[in-house]
């Protein structure tokens, strides 16, 4: 989730047994990648690569390497360390991660059961606070769902209401 979490997971797993420890993890769009030692491109780069071309965030690839005596060079470098990052990104479980914003609204009273309905159908996560005139919620909605909500507030409160995010910035649940 967070470069925190990436620190811990490589200080839990050093290895000082290892020739070299090289990884590259991936958030969001932030990345970063560590060769420790080998020729500089070889290893990380080519670890984060496959990150990249599976298509997958919130990862990190660790591969241990023990010198066995037998030089590769560079392209056998890169070709062991992008082939184990691979292998091992292949046998990974994969969780998909669901886009969410957080909206808040308000409705009647009398309009607040057809509203309720309405997002416990659809699973989606809220907080109601009742106020001297109605109710006031506060949602996480997966991107998706907001236009079929905005469209059903609308309808319900006749137009009276709208759905407000509250920051435009995604969450991943």
């Amino acid at each position: 989730e967070n470069e925190q979490q990436v620190k811990a997971f490589l200080e839990k797993t050093k290895d000082i047994s290892t020739t070299h420890q090289c990884w590259a993890w991936k958030i969001g769009h932030h990345v970063r990648f560590n060769d420790d030692g080998e020729p500089s491109g070889t290893a990380g780069r080519p670890i984060l690569a496959t990150i990249e071309g599976n298509e997958l965030t919130n990862v990190i690839v660790l591969v241990n390497r023990w010198y066995g005596g037998v030089k590769l060079g560079t392209g056998g470098l890169v070709r062991a360390y992008g082939g184990c990052a691979g292998q091992c990104l292949m046998l990974a479980e994969k969780i998909e991660l669901i886009q969410k914003k957080e909206i808040v609204f308000s409705c009647l009273f009398n309009e607040w059961a057809i509203i309720h309905y309405e997002l416990t159908q659809q699973q989606i996560e809220f907080q109601e606070h009742y106020t001297e005139t109605g109710v006031m919620v506060e949602a996480r909605v997966q991107v998706h769902q907001i236009d079929p909500l905005k469209l059903k507030l609308q309808d319900v409160t006749r137009g009276r209401e709208e759905i407000k995010v509250v920051d435009d910035q995604t969450h991943d649940a």
